[in-house]
């Protein structure tokens, strides 16, 4: 693990995976686009990480069901971590690597999105989370850092923050979180738009 001897070395990792997010830019917009048609068809987005990508997951959700720039209806986004008594029992009876794994299978249909967030793209609760979603028909955004992890492999899609420290990779994820939501609420309007004529011409 990369340690930081300084304020400036800290912020010239951050210069780095912020450039690697910038190289990214049109996957984020994609996203954006994509999340924005399935709220309107009557999808949601589903979220989860560990520890700091816990904090950042529930930071998304809350983004999109309160709101983030502009006043708009909530959006349908459930973050996977924050019931307690689920976590626990699921942990419990069932062991750890299956914490969200079995929350996709309750609240996943096809066409949802779920979101992962990882610094190292390894954790096996999250990996199992995936399995279980793309059975299911889910659409799975990784965000990761460096590329070569099983997670990036196993998602749809990934954003790959190419940076050696993850406390950096982590705060760059947040970036992409509020550019995310930046996107979504830029594309709304047109989808709605979208979704009404397609029911007029019906």
């Amino acid at each position: 693990m990369t340690r930081f001897g300084s304020v400036s070395e800290h912020l010239e990792h951050l210069r780095l995976g912020l450039a690697s997010l910038d190289r990214q830019s049109a996957l984020v917009d994609s996203w954006g686009q994509q999340l924005t048609t399935a709220f309107v068809s009557g999808q949601k987005l589903l979220a989860a990480g560990n520890g700091g990508s816990a904090a950042e997951a529930q930071h998304l959700t809350a983004e999109l069901v309160g709101r983030f720039e502009g006043d708009r209806e909530p959006l349908p986004a459930i973050a996977l971590h924050v019931e307690t008594s689920t976590l626990t029992a699921i942990c419990n009876d069932f062991g750890p690597e299956t914490i969200f794994a079995r929350q996709v299978g309750a609240h996943g249909r096809s066409g949802d999105v779920l979101v992962l967030l990882s610094t190292s793209g390894r954790s096996p609760n999250l990996i199992e989370a995936a399995k279980k979603a793309k059975e299911r028909g889910l659409r799975v955004w990784a965000l990761t850092g460096p590329r070569d992890n099983p997670l990036a492999e196993l998602a749809d899609e990934t954003l790959a923050v190419e940076c050696s420290a993850p406390t950096a990779v982590q705060e760059v994820h947040l970036v992409a979180v509020h550019a995310l939501c930046s996107a979504v609420e830029r594309y709304l309007p047109s989808a709605r738009w979208a979704a009404i004529t397609t029911e007029v011409s019906q």
